[in-house]
C-alpha cells in the first residue's frame, strides 16, 4: 500500500492517512468534537493505549496512532464511531469508550485475517430516550437489544453488571416515547421468596418501594424526573410487586419481571399468561443467585426449558464477560463461577 493513500470513513470528516503499516494519523475537522473525543487530559487515548496495547498522541485536531495492525485498526474504527456519535449530538463518556473497544475487539474475533482495507464501520444497536442515547457496549447486550425490537417476550439472563434490567427499562422508556405502547409496568418479587411484606413499616408503597428502587433509577435516568413522577401519578409508569399481576390482562404495555430467578413456577406462568394485546414483556434474571428456599424450583430456570424453540419468545444468555459495570465485578463474577464450579465437581464425586 502507497505510504500517501488517504483511507476516507463514512462520516466525511475524518481522514485517516497511512504512513506505515502499523501507524495512522486521524484528523478530525471539528476542533471542540476531537476534544470531546480524546478526553481531559486525554483520558479517552489514554484508555485506547491501556485496552488496545498501542500507542496514542494527540496534537491538535489530529491524533497518532501506533501499534500492532489489527490494534490500530481496532482503535481507528472505535473512534470513528465515537467521533459519529458526537456529531450526532450524543455525548462519549468512558464507558462508551470501553463498549466501542469491546465491539470493535468483538468485529475482529469474528473475522481470521486482518486487512488494511478492512473500513467497516462498528456497528451497535441504540436504543434513544428523552434525556440519553445508550449504544451496545458489548456483543451480548446488540444481541440483547435487537431482541428486544423483534420479539414479543425477550429473557435477558446472566450475572449482575451486565445491563439486563437497564436496557429493558430503556426500551420500554423508548416504546413509551414512539408511542407504540400505551404505559410501562414494571414488576419484581417483592420480597426473596415469597412477597411477605406485613412485617415492614408504612403502607404498601413504603412496603415495595425498597424492592423496587433499581427500576426507578433506571426510570430516572431515561426520563426527566418530572415527568417519571406525573406518569407514575396518572397510571402511565405502575411499579408493582408480581402479586398484583395475578387476573391482570397486560395490553398495549411494555412490562418487565425483574429478579425473575425468585420466581415460583406458578408465579412464573401467572406473568407470562397475562400478555395481552399489542403487548411486550421482558424477563430478566439470574439464574446464579437464586433466593427460593430449598427444593422450590425457580420459575425462571422452568421457563428457560419449557419455553426453548417458542416461536415469538427470544432468549438472551449473558456472561461475566458483559459485565460493564466496575472492571472489578467481572472478577468477582469468574471467580463466584469458578468455586460452584469446583463444588459442582465435588457433588458429583462424592455421589
Amino acid at each position: 500500500m502507497n505510504a500517501q493513500e488517504v483511507i476516507s470513513s463514512s462520516s466525511r470528516n475524518l481522514q485517516a492517512a497511512v504512513t506505515d503499516a502499523n501507524h495512522f494519523i486521524l484528523t478530525f475537522e471539528n476542533n471542540r468534537f476531537a476534544s470531546e473525543l480524546f478526553g481531559q487530559f486525554d483520558q479517552n487515548l489514554k484508555l485506547l493505549e491501556d485496552r488496545l496495547q498501542i500507542q496514542a498522541r494527540a496534537r491538535g485536531n489530529s491524533v497518532s496512532i501506533s501499534g500492532e495492525l489489527l490494534a490500530t485498526n481496532q482503535a481507528r474504527r472505535a473512534l470513528d464511531f465515537l467521533y459519529a456519535r458526537l456529531q450526532s449530538g450524543g455525548s462519549v463518556e468512558s464507558s462508551d469508550v470501553e463498549g466501542a473497544i469491546r465491539m470493535a475487539v468483538a468485529a475482529d474475533d469474528q473475522l481470521t485475517l486482518p486487512t488494511m482495507e478492512r473500513k467497516a464501520k462498528l456497528s451497535m444497536a441504540q436504543i434513544a430516550t428523552r434525556k440519553k442515547t445508550i449504544s451496545a457496549r458489548t456483543p451480548t447486550q446488540d444481541v440483547y437489544m435487537r431482541a428486544l425490537e423483534r420479539s414479543e417476550l425477550v429473557f435477558g439472563v446472566g450475572p449482575a453488571g451486565t445491563g439486563k434490567t437497564y436496557l429493558a427499562v430503556a426500551h420500554a422508556a423508548q416504546l413509551l416515547e414512539r408511542g407504540v405502547v400505551d404505559k410501562i409496568i414494571l414488576s419484581r418479587p417483592a420480597v426473596e421468596a415469597g412477597e411477605r411484606l406485613g412485617f415492614l413499616p408504612g403502607d404498601m408503597k413504603d412496603k415495595v418501594d425498597p424492592y423496587l428502587r433499581p427500576l426507578y433509577d433506571a426510570l430516572y435516568d431515561m426520563i426527566p424526573g418530572d415527568k417519571v413522577e406525573r406518569a407514575i401519578t396518572a397510571g402511565v409508569i405502575e411499579i408493582a410487586p408480581l402479586a398484583f399481576m395475578r387476573g391482570r390482562t397486560l395490553a398495549n404495555a411494555a412490562v418487565i419481571l425483574d429478579e425473575a430467578q425468585n420466581t415460583t413456577s406458578m408465579q412464573m406462568k401467572m406473568f407470562l399468561t397475562r400478555l395481552g394485546e399489542n403487548a411486550r414483556m421482558i424477563v430478566t434474571g439470574d439464574p446464579s443467585q437464586i433466593d427460593l428456599p430449598r427444593g422450590v424450583k425457580s420459575g425462571l430456570v422452568e421457563a428457560l426449558q419449557i419455553l426453548n424453540g417458542v416461536d415469538g419468545v427470544s432468549f438472551v444468555r449473558f456472561k461475566d464477560a458483559d459485565v460493564v459495570r466496575h472492571p472489578l465485578v467481572g472478577r468477582i463474577v469468574r471467580a463466584y463461577d469458578a468455586q460452584y464450579a469446583v463444588q459442582d465437581e465435588s457433588e458429583q464425586t462424592d455421589r
